[in-house]
């Protein structure tokens, strides 16, 4: 009867021994397929043909919208529904299907940031943290910018065509 005692222990432990043996195993599998399906996919180690291929769209020129420009760091007051003053951080992207359209942004600022100051002036600081109004905004930004730019290469740069500004993009919208 010692030995039945015995040998049922034995028995166990082999059987434990081969389960971890198995666990053991899988989980060596499942890291492998892990790191196979993350650096299959550019999340680990060299993805340089990503890289290259990301900066190829963006430098396509068949591409309508291709060409940005950008306005940074513009320090806006506010009010609210109380009349209290905020004061609103908005920097952002403009999309356009005109290749200079980096030079117009630079060379008629001005114009541009007016424009953005009527459109700011004229909300709330509630209006503006809603999905709602901010889309609505950058619609109302498209429109005008694309007025302005209309406006100002009318005469002087025939070449650019109407309405090229495609797209609004904030980058920064903080209401303090």
């Amino acid at each position: 009867m010692a030995d039945d005692g015995q040998e049922s222990k034995g028995s166990s432990g082999k059987g434990l021994m081969i389960v971890l043996i198995a666990l053991v195993v899988i989980l060596i599998f499942a890291i492998i397929g892990g790191g196979y399906f993350l650096y299959s996919h550019g999340a680990l180690g060299n993805n340089n043909s990503a890289s290259h291929e990301e900066v190829k769209k963006e430098d396509s020129s068949d591409k309508p919208d291709a060409f940005k420009a950008d306005i940074t760091d513009l320090v806006l007051n506010l009010t609210d529904s109380r009349g209290k003053e905020k004061l609103m951080k908005l920097s952002f992207s403009i999309k356009s299907s005109e290749p200079t359209i980096a030079a117009l942004v630079v060379e008629f600022k001005a114009e541009i940031v007016d424009v953005v100051i009527s459109q700011i002036s004229s909300r709330s600081s509630e209006e503006l943290l809603t999905v709602g109004g901010k889309n609505l905004l950058k619609d109302e930004l498209l429109q005008d910018i694309n007025n302005v730019i209309n406006e100002v290469t009318k005469g002087k740069k025939p070449e650019v065509a109407k309405n090229s500004v495609k797209q609004i993009l904030f980058t920064t919208f903080v209401i303090k």
